[in-house]
């Protein structure tokens, strides 16, 4: 069983929906002892980072998550909830992050050209770097097209990146490191792609 983790933010029901068409339960939950009880553990997010890190910490669920990651449990933060993942970030000011994974969240606008539009809002290429391909890519191939939407991404995280896309530059569109796994883009909205990648991360 896969917990999809609720605290007030994130695309909760439409990951679920992915996740039941491609022939996995997962349960929407608040719950602690649920959330320890399941297997694997998705952390959603949409919106503004020290809102969504606020929500999370006044539900006490952040420990939770930690606690699980480290005990070894797969854990996949998408978007915002990717970016929750790291040390800290530079949204509006400078906000804590999980800490489980080292490297911060930045301006996309710092490092893309002045004619590119914020946010960035479309399709784009998965390119992955040398090296092995992450156990989340297992189903798709080098070039396949997902869905994004962000104005941040995760910099001084070099360790952990698994695909980047080009966006007037090289953004982190994913990360990866043991049992953590984090995607910028949304595969409940990337089509067959997106969906692959769910059923990688589910059959971890």
């Amino acid at each position: 069983m896969i917990a999809i983790i609720n605290y007030g933010v994130g695309n909760l029901f439409s990951l679920r929906s992915s996740l039941k068409y491609i022939g996995f339960e997962a349960v929407i939950t608040s719950d602690a002892k649920e959330i320890k009880s399941c297997d694997k553990l998705l952390l959603p997010g949409v919106g503004a980072f020290a809102d969504a890190a606020k929500m999370l910490r006044d539900a006490d669920l952040d420990s939770v998550v930690k606690e699980e990651a480290q005990k070894g449990k797969p854990l996949l933060g998408v978007c915002l909830g990717m970016q929750l993942l790291f040390e800290e970030s530079h949204e509006f000011g400078r906000h804590e992050g999980l800490g489980l994974l080292p490297g911060v969240v930045a301006p996309i606008k710092q490092c893309i050209p002045a004619d590119h539009k914020i946010p960035h809002i479309g399709w784009n290429a998965l390119h992955f770097p040398a090296g092995a391909k992450s156990p989340l890519f297992k189903h798709i191939n080098e070039g396949d097209h997902v869905y994004f939407v962000h104005s941040f991404h995760a910099e001084k995280c070099d360790e952990s990146i698994v695909a980047t896309t080009e966006y007037g530059a090289q953004l982190t569109a994913a990360v990866s490191s043991g049992n953590i796994f984090g995607t910028q883009f949304h595969p409940e909205k990337s089509g067959e792609t997106g969906l692959n990648i769910l059923r990688a991360f589910a059959e971890i």
